[in-house]
């Protein structure tokens, strides 16, 4: 257990907050709000201020009309670092606490990718306990890229339904070179295994899939769908805006139920590839249905390019700041925040099954982000416990410099 005199945490947490004056999205558009935070949750909320007994230890807080916004929560997190595919030396450092909250992030999901050797389940939930101590929302996937899955308990099933943390098996890769290859057979098997164990657990119990640039694209979901009595929201494709066609392939299996995810990685002028924040304007524009798609930043993670013989020639870093990023950027195409903001917010609260997450309302969880004029993080809140004020830090982790 962390020494909890060795973090950088205030003490005098308030018992009531009360911010004044905030332009609400929660996510659709509220108008100007105040808004009682107390015991983690949104107390109350409403355009009058309210009468407190002036025996109420309250903080108030005016946001002066500053846009209030639930946290995001970044789907695809590696909490405990990524990498490692050009040897040891290019394993990535795990993020710290504020590399987060700063991007407005209050809530991740952990994750094993291509490293699932070396670093394992045991590893990633004593990360995703780590971030909890310090006040982040977190919870993790089993498995990695390969098959068989590294797990806990020896099963999906198992992990999901005993490991609390747990919610699904992932990032499962398909149509790459540093998969396992996996046949339909071994996916059907995995996805039922998961599925039944979100039945279980009433946790999100999903198959959350890494596409690869392979040609065979989505295809095994496709045919997963074709045969299986397994429903759609159980497939949760991941990067599918890292090829142009792969995103067409994506938009339709949204429209056969699946929930598809973006990942804000740069992409390059000439790329065959669309940004995230592309990728979302399209995916909106295109008549699907806007409940299902998501945007993660993949932070933590190596964004790695391969040659033709399949090393490495390159790398990049995910940053959870990419989710601000992207947002700001589909705003500036025009497109208004009530309609680009549930695809960080509510989307993938209700795909992993996170009640009180991804909303603002009276009960609801009272994590929230207030922007500057900028669409930078100014306030951030988790659990009603300040993380940032007047875009300083005040949390940090424990190893943070």
């Amino acid at each position: 257990m962390s020494n909890p005199a060795m973090t950088e945490h205030p003490t005098n947490e308030p018992a009531l907050r009360l911010l004044l004056n905030a332009q609400v999205y929660g996510p659709q558009a509220l108008g100007r709000q105040n808004l009682l935070l107390g015991g983690g949750k949104i107390l109350w909320m409403g355009i009058d201020t309210p009468d407190l007994p002036a025996q109420l230890p309250v903080e108030t807080i005016d946001l002066q009309g500053r846009r209030l916004i639930p946290g995001l929560i970044d789907g695809h997190v590696h909490v405990t670092g990524g990498g490692g595919e050009a040897g040891f030396r290019t394993r990535v450092p795990a993020p710290m606490l504020s590399r987060y909250t700063r991007a407005g992030v209050t809530s991740v999901v952990g994750l094993l990718g291509t490293d699932d050797l070396a670093r394992g389940t045991r590893e990633l939930v004593a990360g995703i306990y780590a971030l909890r101590e310090e006040g982040l929302n977190a919870w993790g996937y089993c498995g990695g890229y390969h098959l068989p899955p590294t797990t806990l308990t020896g099963s999906v099933r198992g992990d999901v339904v005993f490991i609390e943390p747990l919610i699904g098996v992932g990032e499962i890769a398909i149509s790459d070179h540093r998969s396992s290859q996996p046949t339909l057979d071994e996916l059907l098997k995995l996805a039922s295994e998961a599925h039944v164990a979100g039945l279980m657990t009433n946790k999100a119990g999903i198959v959350h899939l890494h596409l690869g640039d392979g040609p065979r694209g989505l295809e095994l979901v496709r045919q997963a769908l074709d045969i299986s009595e397994l429903p759609a929201r159980v497939f949760n494709p991941t990067h599918v805006n890292r090829r142009k066609a792969l995103f067409e392939e994506a938009v339709e299996l949204a429209r056969r139920g699946c929930h598809v995810d973006l990942t804000a990685f740069p992409v390059e002028e000439g790329e065959d590839a669309w940004t995230a924040e592309e990728a979302l304007i399209r995916y909106l524009d295109s008549g699907a249905p806007p409940e299902r798609i998501s945007v993660s930043s993949d932070a933590g993670g190596c964004l790695a390019c391969f040659d033709e013989h399949g090393r490495m020639c390159g790398m990049g870093v995910g940053e959870s700041g990419a989710l601000l990023d992207c947002l700001n950027a589909v705003l500036a195409r025009g497109v208004d925040l009530e309609r680009a903001l549930p695809a960080f917010t509510l989307n993938p609260a209700r795909l992993l099954r996170l009640p009180g997450k991804g909303l603002i309302a009276a009960g609801a969880d009272a994590d929230l982000v207030a922007l500057d004029v900028n669409g930078a993080a100014f306030d951030v809140f988790i659990a009603g416990r300040a993380h940032l004020r007047d875009g300083a830090v005040l949390r940090r982790g424990n190893f943070e410099a």
